[in-house]
């Protein structure tokens, strides 16, 4: 079992920066590929990244390349995702998960089995 708690959301000004954190319980958070996920209102939950078990693979969708980065820290049991530049579109409520599903990292919901319960990001215009 493995339980996620996410902060850093807030609301920012479109330009502005906000990191993510998410924290994990249990001592396989190494054995982990984690991910972040977003769902706008009235929208499917999407893919945001993923990182591998090591930190040393990374993948993004195309909407956020270029300007947000994920990374992890396995000592302290914490996945980042460091956004800048946030739009908009980038409005959403933003999900943390881990799989004991899979051994590569993964932009496909239905892979993860474990989820944060989700930060509010909001970026004014």
């Amino acid at each position: 079992q493995v339980q996620l708690v996410e902060s850093g959301g807030g609301l920012v000004q479109a330009g502005g920066s906000l990191r993510l954190s998410c924290a994990a319980s249990g001592r396989k958070f190494s054995r982990y590929p984690m991910g972040w996920f977003r769902q706008a209102p009235g929208k499917e939950r999407e893919f945001v990244a993923t990182i591998n078990l090591s930190g040393s693979s990374t993948y993004y969708a195309d909407s956020v390349k270029g300007r947000f980065t994920i990374s992890r820290d396995n000592a302290e049991n914490t996945v980042y995702l460091q956004m800048n530049s946030l739009k908009p579109d980038d409005t959403a409520v933003y999900y943390c998960a881990a799989s004991s599903l899979i051994v590569a990292p993964s932009p496909r919901v239905g892979d993860y089995d474990y989820w944060g319960q989700g930060t509010q990001v909001t970026v004014s215009s």
